[in-house]
């Protein structure tokens, strides 16, 4: 894993230098802009991750939605949008932006730390013999992160305000391959925040990060697309499946209030089945929130998502208020 992640980083490094000698630079000495080359030259590298992200993407998913749908559609409508945020997410690479914008100032967290006698996770010193292998830290790193992407799904759904973030994902009725990033950019800033704490806090190589994300990434698009596929019962309890998450996804099913919820699982369904939240029903089930069937608008374009989860926000806030003033008025009148 360790070859594999450096001769990644190596092909990717090799395109970025070669797109910006022979593109970027001379545009930038052309317009007077050479002041800002070297932010340029170290965004580019995430830039042709995401492009090769979204290439590999599509090539795979994209047939296998055509070829076995587990819905079939009238038209394509609303799934346009799906794509923008993807391109924004992917281009942007949030998480890898946040894990080496965090790591100077965690490396002198670390310092005040150690020298105040506290030390963090050494994940590599855990197993003296086994933990040093870089196949088995990986596999180490990725558990971790999964399971703490499990809980952060989770409590995603459990408070009211933070729900109306993530209601943004749940809000698309058809689901696809392109479904995935489509997230308020609040949640989305927090989470890449988050997990790339985590991941500083747990000693994840930066070459391992690109690896973890790219594929998280993928797994987390296949999971969404619009894809009738099995794994068989063993499969279905080994890795969240399309059918798994899909079941997320059904209006009335998995996500909707914030009590109770099911298939949080992100890329394994262990963590559901260990804390009771999994459901391996087969049922293709319409996907959505139940109030959309009611007339709710929860948007049609990628600002009108953004704001309406405001609007949300502002409305819950507004029903607490009024709630707080019957309860003290209701006190008064009792004393």
């Amino acid at each position: 894993m360790h070859g594999v992640a450096g001769g990644a980083d190596d092909f990717v490094s090799w395109l970025q230098t070669f797109v910006f000698a022979n593109a970027l630079q001379p545009l930038l000495y052309r317009i007077g802009m050479m002041d800002v080359a070297e932010d340029t030259y170290d965004a580019l590298y995430w830039v042709i991750v995401g492009v090769l992200e979204v290439g590999v993407m599509y090539a795979i998913l994209r047939p296998l939605e055509v070829l076995v749908p587990a819905e079939k559609w009238r038209d394509r409508k609303g799934v346009g949008v799906d794509a923008i945020y993807t391109w924004i997410t992917r281009l942007g690479i949030l998480n890898l932006l946040f894990f080496f914008t965090l790591q100077p100032l965690f490396d002198r967290l670390q310092g005040w730390l150690h020298l105040h006698g506290m030390r963090t996770v050494d994940i590599d010193g855990l197993w003296p013999g086994v933990t040093t292998q870089p196949l088995v830290t990986f596999a180490i790193y990725l558990l971790i992160l999964d399971f703490a992407n499990y809980w952060y799904h989770r409590l995603e759904h459990r408070f009211g305000i933070w729900w109306e973030l993530h209601a943004v994902h749940h809000s698309q009725r058809k689901m696809s391959l392109w479904c995935d990033d489509r997230n308020h950019l609040l949640d989305a800033l927090l989470q890449a925040s988050v997990f790339a704490l985590i991941a500083i806090v747990i000693g994840v190589p930066p070459a391992q990060y690109v690896v973890l994300v790219a594929i998280t990434n993928f797994v987390q698009s296949f999971q969404h697309a619009n894809i009738r596929v099995r794994f068989g019962w063993l499969g279905e309890r080994l890795l969240v499946s399309p059918r798994f998450h899909r079941r997320h996804h059904a209006v009335g099913y998995g996500h909707e209030g914030t009590t109770y919820g099911c298939n949080f699982g992100v890329l394994f369904p262990w963590w559901d089945m260990m804390f009771g939240s999994a459901s391996f029903n087969p049922a293709i089930e319409p996907t959505g929130i139940r109030d959309q069937l009611e007339g709710v608008d929860y948007g049609e374009g990628y600002w009108a998502q953004q704001w309406f989860a405001f609007v949300r926000i502002a409305g819950r806030l507004t029903a607490r208020g009024r709630t707080a003033e019957i309860e003290t008025h209701d006190d008064a009148t009792v004393v």
